[in-house]
């Protein structure tokens, strides 16, 4: 517990901050590295399909960005970004915004991997029956349904985190 004190709740909210971005980001690389290597052997065999394993591609990177919102909204909140100076945060109004980062830390970093796992297979579908496209991005759709409720989670709590 000794320690928690001594980082401060500063510390604490800028953790959360960071963990938010940095495992959707992780999250979004992933998947979208899973989803481009599914692409890049069906583009070996069919090269107009490029637009639509981009779009593939692309849809686990939503994550990365879902992250880098909720980073904002907290550094709005402790005063980092917009002028009003940094705020002196109580141990609880540090834990209160690094909680209110975790569930797009957690939820992104997850269901970006899972997209990018989902968009790999819709690649696959694709290249054995072209026509296929508009369910896989449906069923990408699921999961990115999944991340955009971490997003609101996080950005619902952020926005009562610092009084």
């Amino acid at each position: 517990m000794e320690i928690i004190t001594q980082f401060g709740g500063l510390g604490l909210a800028f953790l959360g901050a960071a963990l938010a971005v940095g495992f959707s980001c992780a999250g979004s690389g992933r998947g979208t590295g899973v989803a481009g290597e599914a692409a890049a052997g069906l583009l070996a065999e069919s090269p107009e399909s490029f637009g639509k394993c981009l779009v593939l591609q692309v849809l686990p990177g939503t994550q990365g960005l879902y992250g880098l919102v909720v980073w904002f909204i907290a550094m709005i909140q402790i005063g980092l970004i917009g002028g009003a100076g940094l705020k002196d945060l109580s141990l609880a109004q540090g834990l209160s915004v690094f909680g209110a980062c975790m569930p797009m830390a957690i939820g992104g970093y997850i269901t970006a991997v899972a997209q990018g796992r989902v968009a790999a297979s819709s690649v696959n579908l694709m290249a054995k029956n072209p026509s296929q496209f508009s369910k896989g991005i449906i069923m990408c759709g699921i999961v990115e349904f999944y991340a955009i409720l971490s997003l609101l989670a996080s950005i619902l709590m952020l926005l009562q985190s610092v009084a």
